[in-house]
C-alpha cells in the first residue's frame, strides 16, 4: 500500500543476530543524519534474533519492525514497507558497510536517481571482506549474466548498499524473500526502465563471530534461477533453436546416406535420435514463446531482437500456415511409406532403407503439429490483443 512519506530518508538494517554490530551501525547512522541536518529515522527489520539484537537496536535508538518469515528478502521488503522515508538507504547491520558515509547515495537520489547501487568493484574490497570464489567468479559472473540479459547498467548486483526512491521500488512488487531479493531489485527497475546510479564502495570484513548467513553456492545457484526465469529468450529460445538447427541438419545429412566418421558408421539409430533432438528442440522453442508470452502481459522481460522477431512470426496466420503444411507433407511421407509397404506385399522391409521415409516423416508431423497448436496457444495466451 502506496503512503505518503513523512521525512526525507530512512536508513534500513535487516538483522539477524547482530548483537555485537548492531549499535556500533546505528550509532554511525544516527551520527550521519545529525550531522547533515537531515530529517531521518533508522529503521531495524528483525528477522527473529535470539541473541538480544532487538534489544539493542532499540537501546541505541533504532525503531524495530519484526518479521516473522525468515529471509534476507522477506526483512527488507517488510523494512521497505514500514519505512517513513521518502528515500531508504540499506544495508546489513554487520558492519561491512560504513554508515557513516552516504552523501554519494543521498546525493544521487536528491537529483532524482530512482536506484542507487554501490559498486565494490570499482571501490575498494579489504582483505578478508569478500571470499575468493565470491570476488573473482560468482558476483562477476551473475552481475555479468544479469547485465547482459537485461540490458542494465549495474555493474555489482549483489552490492548490499543501495539507496532508492521508496515509491518507485514499491511499485515493483518485490516478492523475493531470500537472498535473490538483491537481483531482483535490480531486474525489476532495469526492466521499469527507473532512473539507476553507482557509487563506488569499500567493502569491509564483517564484526561477526559466526558464520555468515550467505551460502555461495545455494545462493548463486537462487541468484541465477531468477535471472534465467525471467529471461526465457536465453533460457528456452536461443537453446532449442540452437538445437533444432543443429539436430535438422544431422538428420539431413543422415537421411541421404549412412554417413561414416573414422570407424563409427551413423544409420537410421542414429537418424532417430537427431530427428528427436529436431522435435525436442522445436517443443523447447515454443516453452520459450509461451514465456514470452506470459511475460510480456505482466511486463516483465527485456527486449530481445531476434527472438522479439521470432515472437512475433509464432503468433501470426503464416506460422499456423506452415504448421498446417509441415502436418500434410509428414502425412504424405507416411503415406508414402504405406504404398512402399503395398509395394512389399506388406511383408517384412528392410530397416535402413525403409526408416529413412518413415523418421523424416514422423518427425515433420510432429513439428507441423507442435507448430500449429503452438501458434493456437501463443493466440490463447494473447487473446486480448
Amino acid at each position: 500500500m502506496m503512503r505518503a512519506s513523512t521525512m526525507e530518508l530512512t536508513i534500513l538494517m535487516p538483522c539477524l543476530d547482530e548483537a555485537l554490530t548492531v549499535e556500533s551501525c546505528i550509532r554511525k547512522a544516527r551520527g550521519y543524519l545529525d550531522e547533515n541536518g537531515i530529517d531521518g529515522e533508522i529503521l531495524v527489520a528483525d528477522n527473529g534474533s535470539t541473541d538480544g539484537s532487538e534489544r539493542r537496536a532499540m537501546a541505541a535508538g533504532a525503531r524495530v519492525v519484526h518479521v516473522a518469515p525468515r529471509g534476507y528478502g522477506a526483512a527488507l521488503i517488510a523494512g521497505i514497507e514500514a519505512a517513513q522515508g521518502r528515500f531508504v538507504i540499506m544495508a546489513d547491520a554487520d558492519e561491512s558497510y560504513d554508515f557513516a558515509h552516504l552523501d554519494d547515495f543521498v546525493a544521487r537520489l536528491r537529483n532524482g536517481s530512482q536506484l542507487v547501487v554501490g559498486n565494490r568493484f570499482t571501490g575498494r574490497i579489504l582483505p578478508g571482506a569478500m571470499p575468493f570464489l565470491n570476488r573473482y567468479l560468482g558476483n562477476p559472473v551473475l552481475s555479468f549474466i544479469g547485465r547482459t540479459l537485461f540490458a542494465s547498467p549495474i555493474g555489482d548486483f549483489h552490492c548490499g548498499l543501495r539507496g532508492f526512491d521508496r515509491e518507485a521500488i514499491m511499485g515493483l512488487k518485490l516478492r523475493s524473500t531470500g537472498m535473490e531479493f538483491a537481483s531482483e531489485m535490480v531486474v525489476k527497475a532495469s526492466l521499469a526502465r527507473l532512473t539507476l546510479a553507482e557509487v563506488p564502495t569499500t567493502l569491509r570484513p564483517d564484526g561477526r563471530e559466526r558464520a555468515p548467513h550467505l551460502r555461495p553456492w545455494r545462493d548463486g545457484w537462487r541468484h541465477l534461477r531468477f535471472m534465467l526465469l525471467r529471461s526465457p529468450q536465453w533460457l528456452f529460445v536461443y537453446p532449442g533453436t540452437l538445437l533444432t538447427c543443429l539436430a535438422l541438419l544431422a538428420a539431413t545429412w543422415v537421411t541421404i546416406e549412412p554417413r561414416k566418421i573414422l570407424s563409427i558408421t551413423l544409420d537410421v539409430n542414429a537418424l532417430l535420435y537427431f530427428s528427436t533432438a529436431a522435435i525436442v528442440g522445436v517443443q523447447i522453442i515454443y516453452f520459450g514463446l509461451f514465456a514470452m508470452a506470459v511475460a510480456e502481459k505482466m511486463r516483465m522481460r527485456a527486449p530481445a531482437r531476434v527472438a522479439d522477431r521470432l515472437f512475433r512470426w509464432a503468433s501470426l496466420h503464416s506460422a499456423s500456415a506452415l504448421g498446417l503444411g509441415l502436418v500434410v507433407l509428414g502425412l504424405g511421407g507416411a503415406l508414402y511409406a504405406i504404398v512402399e509397404w503395398g509395394h512389399a506385399s506388406f511383408g517384412a522391409l528392410f530397416p535402413s532403407r525403409m526408416m529413412r521415409i518413415t523418421i523424416p516423416a514422423v518427425t515433420t508431423l510432429a513439428i507441423g503439429m507442435q507448430m500449429l497448436f503452438g501458434t493456437l496457444l501463443l493466440g490463447f495466451i494473447d487473446i486480448d490483443r
